[in-house]
């Protein structure tokens, strides 16, 4: 089932390592009454938004999953450009990422977590997870 709201924004935070302190908006998955997929879409700026991901182990983004994810940022909100903010260390995340479609546009040495902050970006016309790409 899919939920949206506060909860997964606070749900991400905690399990992508990092905060949640209010704003944007949250999606994410619930099985057998629990968050097992979340992201968290912070600082949209009409341009643009920013978007973290976590799973549970165990779990994967369905390309049921990523037709709205994308959909909602593309589509609702009207955004030109998604950014996906990743540690340097984080192998995982990075790789998958760049799977999907993001692509690198910059890193900030010494801003991560514990390396680098990577900063991997998709457009709309980039986006192969769109029904109606125009």
């Amino acid at each position: 089932m899919i939920v949206h709201g506060p909860d997964v924004c606070h749900w991400v935070g905690v399990h992508s390592g990092g905060e949640y302190h209010g704003g944007g908006q949250g999606i994410g998955i619930l099985k057998d009454g629990r968050i097992v997929c979340g992201v968290l879409f912070e600082n949209c700026n009409g341009r643009s938004i920013q978007i973290h991901v976590a799973l549970e182990p165990g779990q994967r983004m369905t390309r049921e999953w990523l037709y709205v994810l994308f959909g909602y940022a593309f589509n609702q909100l009207g955004v030109s450009k998604i950014i996906g903010p990743i540690d340097s260390e984080n192998k995982a995340s990075l790789r998958f990422t760049r799977h999907i479609g993001f692509v690198d546009e910059a890193v900030i040495k010494d801003a991560g977590k514990h390396g680098d902050l990577c900063i991997l970006t998709m457009t709309r016309q980039q986006c192969r997870f769109l029904k109606d790409r125009s």
